[in-house]
């Protein structure tokens, strides 16, 4: 049985920055209400909206291989330098993931099994995403 593969670049003038890690929280009757900020909402629907565009015929049911490669608007730095300064792979992630859930890339994003998250600074910005079933 044939693996099934989803790969695909999503060229972004600007690659989003801002994390999940950056919810607002409030207190309603005691108790911590979290809630997303205009800048997160605005970075989710950019991501859902390049997203969309590559959505696979049927969301994977079963475990995946996530690769993503994170290019930033190089600037100063050479092409393909790896980034070493925030945001953290780890907090850009969770939202990626969250939206791919969202949009319908799987069913859960528990099905992430094995993980690589890269972050550059490139020529041309934006996310490469590849996703191999297991």
């Amino acid at each position: 049985m044939d693996k099934s593969v989803t790969e695909f670049f999503m060229k972004m003038e600007k690659v989003p920055t801002v994390t999940a890690q950056e919810r607002r929280v409030r207190t309603v009757n005691g108790k911590p209400i979290f809630y997303d900020s205009p800048r997160i909402k605005s970075a989710k629907a950019l991501l859902v909206a390049h997203l969309k565009q590559h959505r696979p015929p049927k969301p994977y049911d079963s475990g995946v291989r996530l690769r993503v490669s994170w290019l930033f608007p190089k600037g100063r730095h050479k092409d393909g330098e790896y980034r070493i300064t925030k945001p953290d792979t780890d907090n850009l992630q969770k939202m990626l993931k969250d939206c791919m859930t969202l949009v319908g890339f799987w069913t859960d994003d528990a099905l992430v099994a094995s993980e690589m998250c890269e972050k550059f600074w490139a020529d041309v910005p934006g996310i490469y995403i590849r996703i191999e079933e297991l």
